[in-house]
């Protein structure tokens, strides 16, 4: 059996609510990157400087701006460092899943200057990577969208710079960050994976991307037209009771098959590698009091057997379906009027990263708020992704990272040694030299694998604590002031 289906039979009520759309619910964010202003677009929608989320990175106002949304007129550039990750620090409800949605726009690009290609990743997953050489040349912005469960009170989205790709440091103008009501999507395990979108499309539409107002949680429903199969329809479907709470336009148009003839569609547009998929499929009949019966099979495997829709609306969806290369979905005639559909979304799954071991990721951000001057990426998770740990910080392997080695040198801090160092006990190398640290040494007693202690060429002062000859793996010591 490829999947467990979920099928959800709606009562149609008697008209939606004219009120005004709420907002967003919970912490959310639409961040302008490099903005230096509150901006209003089209749609109402506030626009808020990311400044106040983000260390790292410069500020670029874009030359061609007057042909461009507010949010995309401007970019935050961040430097080329290998293996460095540039992070976004967004305050969120524990337990509750976002939609994120990066928007990159890079302007006008020379062919001997494409795009730079970077990585994408929240807290300590690896995402995707970002490629908008198409786009570019199209003149047109590149957008990503993931879902993803918050699992503390912060969430970490990160630009990885990896040199694999291009030599030039990641950018972003725009993101998005919107909590979802509890119902949508619920039945993906979140605390184990994370949903990429692969499409989300309105069929029989030809209008323009269906998003927020219309959609409370400002998700975009791409228009898939087809003049031989596309109808309309006037008459209301209420979504309230949909878990995944679609839009009610998305409804008034279909694609609806010929009679006595199978509906075909290649859908999704891309093709795709052999994996398992979300899969959610929306239907309602355009008809009032009318209703159709059809199978749905994808790729000639059976969906869904017998499925009957009238105007009230239902959809039928699969956690794990699996899809490869270019995928059909089929609708064959059982009973009543021709199949038709009226909205689809495809997501990609992908395991969670993991996390460093938290009592060494608060250890790590005592020491970060005890020292000043800290290099500009220690954000996010300390050592995850693997090979995107912090400047000077080097990790282990294992499934719940430890951090064995500090090397700060040379890197102009001030400030002092926080004590919980000491709780950092996988640590076999700890450097601070030559920087303009104050301040007692700790007592680093606990740390029974150091090897190698440099804090010479700083301003330490006090005694060095007499527990440090109980450390009996030590090598090497280095103290004294500059």
């Amino acid at each position: 059996m490829r999947a467990a289906l979920v099928v959800l039979l709606l009562a149609a009520l008697l008209g939606l609510a004219a009120a005004q759309p709420p907002p967003f619910r919970g912490f959310h964010y639409l961040l302008d990157c490099g903005g230096a202003a509150s901006t209003t677009d089209s749609r109402g929608l506030s626009w808020i400087p990311d400044g106040a989320y983000v260390t790292a990175g410069e500020p670029l106002r874009l030359t061609d701006q007057g042909l461009l949304d507010p949010a995309l007129a401007t970019r935050r550039v961040f430097p080329f460092r290998p293996g460095a990750k540039f992070c976004y620090e967004l305050p969120v409800d524990r337990n509750r899943r976002y939609l994120l949605r990066p928007t990159f726009f890079y302007g006008a690009s020379p062919s001997s200057s494409p795009p730079p290609v970077f990585d994408l990743i929240v807290d300590g997953t690896f995402w995707t990577a970002v490629n908008t050489t198409d786009d570019v040349l199209a003149g047109s912005a590149s957008y990503y969208e993931a879902v993803f469960g918050a699992s503390g009170r912060n969430m970490s989205f990160c630009l990885g710079v990896n040199p694999e790709y291009t030599d030039a440091g990641p950018f972003i103008n725009a993101l998005q960050v919107i909590q979802l009501h509890d119902s949508v999507y619920n039945a993906t395990n979140f605390t184990s994976n994370a949903m990429g979108l692969i499409a989300r499309t309105k069929f029989g539409s030809t209008d323009d991307v269906q998003r927020y107002p219309d959609d409370s949680f400002d998700r975009y429903w791409q228009p898939f037209p087809d003049s031989k199969h596309a109808v309309s329809s006037t008459h209301n479907v209420t979504s309230a009771d949909f878990w995944n709470l679609p839009p009610p336009g998305v409804f008034n148009t279909a694609l609806v098959a010929e009679q006595d003839a199978p509906l075909v569609l290649q859908w999704p547009p891309i093709s795709l590698q052999n994996d398992s998929y979300y899969v959610a499929l929306y239907f309602a009949d355009t008809k009032s009091e009318n209703s159709r019966t059809f199978d749905v099979y994808i790729d000639d495997y059976l969906f869904y057997r017998g499925l009957t829709v009238t105007s009230a609306g239902l959809s039928v969806f699969a956690t794990q379906w699996v899809l490869s290369g270019l995928s059909r979905v089929i609708l064959t005639p059982v009973s009543g009027l021709p199949p038709l559909i009226n909205a689809g979304e495809v997501f990609g799954l992908f395991s969670l990263g993991g996390y460093t071991l938290p009592r060494d990721a608060r250890a790590l951000e005592s020491i970060k708020r005890s020292l000043q001057n800290v290099p500009d990426d220690w954000n996010g998770d300390p050592c995850l992704p693997h090979g995107y740990a912090w400047t000077g910080v080097t990790c282990d392997t294992g499934p719940m990272p430890r951090v064995i080695s500090l090397n700060i040198s040379s890197r102009g801090l001030s400030g002092y040694l926080s004590s919980d160092i000491a709780t950092l006990t996988a640590l076999i190398d700890i450097s601070f030299a030559n920087n303009s640290l104050s301040g007692p040494i700790p007592n680093l007693g606990n740390l029974t694998k150091l090897q190698r202690l440099h804090l010479q060429d700083n301003k330490l002062n006090g005694t060095i604590p007499l527990t440090m000859g109980t450390i009996t793996s030590l090598r090497e010591i280095g103290f004294g002031d500059a």
